[in-house]
């Protein structure tokens, strides 16, 4: 998820293939954000919880990713990078070992309030040290990487947590004890890394930005951030309650193939950022939001037919929709906003975006509660294609245009 950010940075003197550095910081960081997906089953089974916990379990994640973003999205402009990177890095540590030492529903939580916080931090912070350590004519790449990083190291969290789940003897300690020690080397490799902040002497007070979205940002604001509701609510319902979905109706009980199809989404969603640039932003919204809608009915039609085929195929559908829309909208609404609000704005657009990732998905726990997971996710699949469809039609037919100074 790329930030947009007016920081008091200076670009290296030099071409520096820093950025790659930072990007691999920023994927460790953010797979520790994902790597308990697909070991949620197993935590069932050894505490006895509901699905609901499961997602309530979940949304806390997306609660303290907001807190972060609205208390301190924007302290690295102050700190400098580096030092926001290693608290970061410092948070995730904590977090893995929450889930070392977890002995019941507290440990849990308190590893996802403090993975939430690393995510926070690791938005604003990470995205801006990848572009900033770029050299010239790097910039493009650069934004790739930090996209790829984010979307990426989410994707990988799954997928390395099933397989050491499903391959290793202690399927609920080594996917942490290797996140230890990858976050041990992103700390170190984030230690190397030039700051690109003048820090001011003296240093000012830190103060919470708040999230504020000004007038004129707020014809593209509504429709941008319905489409990033609805895509993070996909997300949102693979990393949380995905591999619940395969196991009970779809009969897929390999973690290693259930962490591969979280995967799977984060990856097409790379893909489909990817692509947003070559299509033009006002174009890619209204498209996205139409991909991701078919991407949902293939997820709605696995649950009919119990085809693992289509929910793979739902993945990648919704995976590129969800990308596609996603860095249109937020280009756009980066764009519209004025220099000395934007902060606050893109604050404001994440706020709705990570309300999409836990709001929803706690909605699927609790209808699961009194009708069967497989109803749930239908009711799940209609209500959010109804948003991303009603999104889509207001952009395609009033379509957003940039101001040519780029805001």
């Amino acid at each position: 998820m790329i930030v947009r950010q007016d920081t008091a940075a200076t670009s290296p003197a030099r071409s520096h293939p820093g950025y790659l550095a930072a990007a691999l910081v920023f994927a460790i960081g953010m797979a520790g954000t994902t790597l308990p997906t697909p070991l949620y089953g197993l935590y069932q089974e050894q505490i006895g919880f509901s699905e609901l916990m499961v997602t309530v379990v979940f949304a806390v994640y997306a609660v303290a990713v907001i807190t972060v973003l609205v208390l301190a999205g924007d302290f690295s402009d102050t700190l400098g990078r580096r030092p926001v990177l290693l608290c970061a890095m410092a948070l995730s540590a904590a977090s893995a070992g929450c889930f070392l030492l977890e002995d019941g529903l507290p440990l849990l939580f308190a590893g996802r309030v403090l993975s939430g916080g690393a995510a926070g931090l690791l938005s604003g912070a990470a995205t801006a040290a990848v572009l900033e350590l770029a050299g010239p004519g790097q910039q493009g790449r650069a934004g790739f990487a930090a996209t790829a990083a984010n979307m990426g190291g989410l994707g990988c969290g799954p997928l390395l947590s099933g397989v050491l789940a499903q391959y290793t003897s202690r399927p609920l300690d080594w996917p942490f004890w290797t996140h230890l020690g990858l976050v041990a080397v992103a700390a170190a490799v984030a230690w190397s890394l030039p700051e690109t902040v003048d820090r001011p002497r003296p240093r000012p007070p830190l103060r919470p930005q708040g999230v504020r979205v000004p007038a004129e940002v707020k014809g593209v604001f509504a429709p941008a951030a319905l489409a990033a509701f609805a895509g993070f609510s996909l997300l949102g319902l693979f990393t949380a309650v995905a591999p619940s979905f395969a196991a009970r109706n779809l009969g897929v009980t390999n973690h290693a193939v259930a962490g591969a199809i979280v995967f799977t989404v984060f990856a097409a969603s790379t893909l489909g950022q990817s692509l947003t640039r070559r299509i033009g932003a006002p174009r890619a919204l209204p498209a996205g939001c139409g991909v991701l809608v078919v991407g949902l009915a293939l997820v709605a039609s696995s649950l009919l037919a119990k085809s693992p085929a289509l929910l793979v195929a739902g993945a990648v559908c919704g995976g590129i929709g969800q990308g596609l829309a996603f860095r249109a909208a937020l280009t756009l609404v980066g764009d519209a906003a004025p220099a000395e609000h934007r902060g606050g704005t893109i604050s404001a657009f994440f706020v709705v975006a990570y309300v999409g990732i836990s709001l929803p998905v706690v909605g699927v726990g609790a209808l699961a509660v009194t009708v069967d997971l497989r109803t749930a996710g239908l009711v799940f699949a209609g209500c959010v294609a109804l948003i991303a469809a009603g999104a889509g039609a207001y952009t395609a037919l009033r379509p957003a245009k940039a101001p040519a100074s780029g805001g």
